[in-house]
């Protein structure tokens, strides 16, 4: 095949800028178009999100309040007492069913952990959508001040003067 005498000849070996096995070969990692990298990036947040709809579509159509859907809190089952997440799903139907106030009730501190993963999971997307990664890296005194709270959260509503956490 004749070329011009100005014309570039194509390269031998394939480069960042001709794709390897031609225009309709498998790309390079580096030639991903920037829709389809997107996708790839929202596909995790966006699957966490379609598991916790579900968890909580199926929590909203069986009841917890009725008996013999769920079994039973070990803790609860065993000593009496209420551990932090005794109460979780009764606050999960309730939410599902648009009644927050109920939710607050059953389980303030399931509540305020929804609301925590609806804001961790909104930066989770912004950040995906722009190619930065999701760090949650806290210092050992965040989880111990956490560990603090979940502790005096299961006392404080199994005291008589606590009873309204208790579901």
């Amino acid at each position: 095949m004749d070329h011009a005498p100005n014309a570039p000849h194509p390269p031998a070996v394939p480069t960042a800028a001709t794709p390897p096995y031609g225009s309709y070969g498998p790309r390079a990692p580096y030639e991903v178009p920037q829709s389809a990298s997107r996708v790839r990036r929202l596909l995790t947040p966006l699957a966490t999100l379609a598991g916790v709809a579900a968890a909580f579509t199926y929590v909203g159509l069986v009841d917890p309040n009725e008996s013999g859907h769920y079994p039973p809190c070990p803790l609860y089952s065993l000593t009496g007492l209420y551990c932090p997440g005794c109460g979780g799903l009764r606050g999960a139907h309730a939410l599902a069913h648009g009644d927050p106030l109920t939710a607050l009730g059953d389980n303030a501190l399931a509540f305020a952990g929804y609301a925590v993963f609806a804001v961790v999971w909104v930066i989770w997307v912004v950040r995906a959508g722009k190619g930065l990664p999701l760090r949650i890296t806290q210092r050992p005194l965040w989880w111990w001040t956490l560990g603090a709270v979940l502790v005096a959260f299961s006392v404080l509503r199994n005291l008589p003067f606590g009873a309204w956490l208790a579901p």
